[in-house]
Formats: C-alpha cells, structure tokens, sequence
C-alpha cells in the first residue's frame, strides 16, 4: 500500500525568490519552528553545491494520531528526517528537488518529487509524492494516519513560504 500526494499551489514569486527562500536558512528555522511540537529541538543544514542545494532538516512531532502498533515504533514523538535535493535550474528557470522524507526508527517514508515552474508572474509549486509503511497488514493504516499531519505540516510550510515572500 501507499498513499499517493499531490499539491499544486500558486506563489506570488519568481522561481529564483522561491528557490531562494527554500533555500535560506532562516526560512528553513521558521519552517521548522512553525511545524514542530518542540521549537527547541530540531537541525537545519543547507549545503550549496555550485548553484544546486541540499537543505536536510530534522523535527520532531506528536504521534497522538497513529495507531497504538505504528506508536510502539516510534514513541510519543515521530523524529522527521527531510531531505530536498535541488537541481541546477532548468532552460525555462524551473527547479526540480528530489524529496525524500523518513521517521527515525520507523519504516515510513515520503518519497518524490518538488517542483517549481514559472507560472504567470509567479510559480506554481507541485509537489508529487508518495508515503509509504513498510509493514506487513497494518501499512495502510499506518499510511492514512501518517497522511494527515504531514499534509498539515505541507499546508503549514505553504502559508510560511506565501508569508515570507510577501514580505
């Protein structure tokens, strides 16, 4: 089983401002801040790579909603390892990152793709992804469960990233 994400939205940016703010830093800080149970406890490392980036973050959430068998892996909190691996810009100026998401101690991953394309004056962000739980009779539920706060923690970084560059 899987669970299959897909996000399309609309950024009032360039794909540079974007890339740049996904890129930054203090962007990826507030990120985490804005979707952690513990605003303390988390790494942010952005490594540039002649034009291309690798920004790898790690947080921490509340397991409050998943089945009691998915909480015995990971405990009261699920430690979230999130790495984007960007391309060099494309002809047109678009960005692709390589996403690839797991939990600490647990066989649950997010995998895909982030892109940004020019879209009007500014760019549409899609992100392509699939969650999946590698265990045997109770993945799916696991999946479904795991869907809903990291959906949530997606809209939250979307709002960030609308926020940040209207500034």
């Amino acid at each position: 089983m899987r669970v299959h994400l897909t996000t399309r939205d609309e950024l009032a940016g360039t794909v540079e401002e974007v890339y740049a703010l996904l890129t930054d830093p203090g962007f990826q800080d507030a990120k985490c801040v804005a979707t952690t149970d513990d605003a303390h406890n988390f790494t942010v490392d952005v490594a540039d790579a002649a034009g291309a980036h690798r920004v790898r973050t790690e947080r921490h959430l509340p397991s409050d909603g998943l089945p009691d068998v998915a909480r015995s892996f990971v405990g009261d909190n699920l430690t979230i390892i999130e790495v984007h691996t960007w391309s060099l810009p494309a002809a047109d100026g678009s960005r692709e990152s390589v996403v690839d998401l797991h939990v600490k101690g647990a066989p649950l991953t997010l995998k895909g793709t982030l892109r940004l394309e020019p879209s009007g004056s500014g760019t549409r962000q899609v992100l392509d992804a699939d969650l999946k739980a590698n265990v045997p009779f109770i993945g799916g539920k696991i999946e479904r469960a795991a869907a809903e706060p990291i959906e949530g923690a997606i809209e939250i970084e979307t709002a960030l990233l609308k926020e940040w560059l209207a500034r």
